[in-house]
């Protein structure tokens, strides 16, 4: 599918979501609240078949957050970018992707250890890196403690 295909037919299948493309890949720009619905859509249609979640992300960009989802099929040989922003920086969340790709538990993991998103309906979410009792998410742009260099 070119790219231009898989915009029309995630549009009918999914007409709230905007797209970006400025980058390599297509990417679709979705609410948090309609992430799970879309990545069923994009998992489970035999025209998409999304089966291989490569990598799950977020960048702080300040004054909201931003979850990053790198998708490819490899039936159909086309990879995926979906984006959801999260507005809330104190307490942000966002549905667990984990019942999809079994690869996103590690994955939300991490961005739960480093950034402190907690995904929702997640089995088992736990920091990877840091202790359990560690203060604040190092990833996050407003992180410090006494140990860092200051530029």
């Amino acid at each position: 599918m070119t790219k231009e295909e898989l915009k029309s037919a995630i549009s009918l299948s999914s007409p709230t979501v905007t797209y970006d493309e400025s980058g390599e890949f297509l990417t679709v720009l979705i609410t948090p609240d309609d992430l799970l619905p879309l990545m069923n859509i994009l998992r489970s249609k035999a025209e998409f078949e999304f089966d291989y979640l490569f990598c799950l992300t977020c960048i702080d960009w300040k004054d909201h957050l931003m979850m990053v989802y790198h998708l490819q099929s490899r039936t159909h040989q086309h990879c995926l970018v979906v984006k959801a922003k999260i507005t809330d920086t104190l307490q942000p969340k966002i549905e667990s992707v984990n019942n999809i790709w079994k690869t996103a538990e590690l994955h939300e993991d991490e961005v739960f250890d480093l950034f402190g998103v907690t995904f929702l309906n997640h089995p088992n979410l736990r920091r990877l890196f840091l202790e359990a009792d560690w203060n604040g998410f190092p990833l996050r742009k407003n992180y410090t403690d006494e140990n860092m260099i200051k530029l």
